[in-house]
């Protein structure tokens, strides 16, 4: 039976589509996005739009918040530069065209989407590994 505080690849992976449904639905290049919804009618805008942005703009201050709480600014400039140099490498070793705005578009997407759902998982990988917890996760009993 899982503890509340076990964490594992089905937590990991929930976080990461979370952050991917989050980042791709906010932008894509598809033109299936909040922005080209908002974008293609302005500047008529109606309350559901604007209910849903909010609703949007809700996940990324949690994805965004727990990001700098778990991983600070190092941490964040560190997991940028990994998956930057990773989607570099896989770039050079494919032989992929940067000229291609949809696939660099894609790219950029699924790096800030694993940065974010790292950044949400963090803490909890750092108390598997280490054994310490952060101060926030203290039941307040």
């Amino acid at each position: 039976m899982a503890t509340r505080n076990s964490f594992g690849w089905n937590g990991f992976s929930m976080r990461f589509v979370f952050a991917v449904i989050v980042v791709f639905a906010t932008y894509n290049p598809e033109g299936v996005s909040y922005y080209d919804w908002v974008y293609d009618a302005l500047p008529e805008f109606s309350v559901l739009k604007a209910f849903i942005g909010v609703i949007i703009l809700i996940a990324w201050i949690i994805l965004i918040r727990a990001t700098l709480g778990s991983l600070g600014t190092i941490g964040i400039i560190l997991a940028a530069a990994f998956f930057g140099l990773a989607i570099w490498l896989v770039i050079d070793v494919l032989g992929l065209s940067t000229d291609n705005f949809r696939v660099i578009t894609y790219i950029i997407e699924i790096m800030l989407a694993s940065v974010l759902s790292i950044g949400v998982s963090w803490s909890h990988v750092r108390r598997r590994v280490t054994g310490q917890i952060d101060t926030d996760e203290l039941d307040r009993e």
